[in-house]
């Protein structure tokens, strides 16, 4: 059985096309469609329902010690407000997942993705000690709020949440509403997350959809956003068989940490470089190549796999990320994507495809 989000209702008010995914039912875009919904996310703002994801606090004394040894980052030097795009690692140096975990008052709260939140939340009750208590966030939603005038919106309601420094946190009320509310986001635009109880959540969302320059975005453009912006996805460019420095993720390693499950891999990565590495194409033709795609060297070699593909509309073309040899990973090389029976030429660029807009 499919779990609704508290907006559902609302969706379907708003005309949403809806589609399985991580669970649940989602809006996949609304009747502007796709490309019209990321445009709008590009030059105004958007709304995104991301109540599937997962929330949960870890608290006590321990806490920051005992996530650490669960990820590649640096856990323990988060103060409070601050946040961390991080991954949890297992024994081969595989991830896990990817998460983002922010330092408040009251403990560690990590969101997790739809699809591995029952795994990682096993994980984690199964991981730390009786020192730490765990609790997952049940009667939480979880918006976004993306778009070069997000903060301009958020004003509206708030001076000092619109000031958040970039990838930071903390506790405060939109119109009455209390919620927690973060300046991070998965477009490379400028942007919000909002933490908000189930009883507010239909009323906050209501209120932020009401702004004129504001419209409902489905999971359709927040895919095409993200790959613009070369960001991953669990299940393409991150599962459990790609390390973070495969995945062109070695920023987030902390220096000298050697203590979190497959430290000796991703640590000899670091220091000869992978076998394989992620990577930007931009299709040279109309041809879009999707996930799963094979590709191909100059021999007729295989080297790789497209791991995600879609159109840019920001850009006009189709672009993919891979994960490519890294003997062939060099910008500017030409390679060739199998779509059907026939191969689409592409050339590896620099990622992100468009630059990231966040602020600073």
């Amino acid at each position: 059985m499919l779990k609704q989000t508290l907006l559902y209702q609302l969706h379907l008010e708003l005309g949403a096309k809806m589609v399985a995914f991580g669970g649940y039912h989602m809006p996949i875009y609304y009747p502007g469609g796709i490309i019209h919904e990321h445009l709008h996310c590009r030059s105004k703002a958007g709304f995104f329902d991301i109540s599937h994801m997962g929330q949960c606090l870890i608290s006590g004394d321990e806490a920051a010690n005992e996530l650490e040894r669960l990820t590649p980052s640096d856990i323990i030097g988060l103060k409070r407000g601050q946040q961390k795009y991080t991954v949890l690692t297992n024994e081969e140096g595989g991830i896990i997942d990817d998460i983002i975990i922010t330092r408040t008052h009251f403990g560690l709260m990590v969101v997790v993705n739809a699809s591995c939140k029952d795994k990682d939340f096993h994980y984690l009750a199964s991981q730390l000690s009786n020192r730490c208590h765990f609790v997952e966030f049940t009667d939480q939603a979880l918006f976004a709020l993306q778009g070069p005038i997000a903060a301009t919106i958020i004003r509206k309601f708030s001076v000092s949440d619109a000031d958040l420094a970039f990838m930071t946190a903390h506790e405060t009320e939109l119109e009455g509403i209390k919620c927690i509310i973060s300046r991070c986001g998965y477009t490379g635009e400028d942007g919000f997350e909002i933490s908000v109880a189930n009883d507010h959540a239909e009323a906050l969302a209501r209120l932020l959809l009401a702004e004129k320059d504001v419209i409902p975005i489905g999971l359709g453009a927040r895919d095409t956003l993200r790959l613009e912006a070369g960001l991953c996805l669990y299940g393409h460019e991150l599962n459990e068989t790609i390390t973070p420095v495969e995945a062109g993720l070695s920023w987030i390693i902390k220096k000298g940490h050697s203590g979190f499950p497959g430290a000796d891999t991703i640590i000899r990565q670091l220091q000869q470089g992978p076998e394989k590495i992620r990577v930007g194409l931009i299709v040279d033709s109309k041809q879009p190549i999707r996930e799963g795609s094979t590709v191909f060297n100059d021999n007729d070699e295989i080297i790789g796999h497209v791991t995600s593909g879609s159109f840019a509309p920001s850009l006009g073309k189709p672009v993919a990320m891979a994960l490519l040899e890294r003997h062939y990973s060099g910008l500017g090389i030409r390679l060739y994507a199998k779509v059907r029976d026939h191969q689409v030429a592409a050339t590896i660029t620099r990622l992100p495809f468009i630059p990231h807009r966040y602020h600073r």
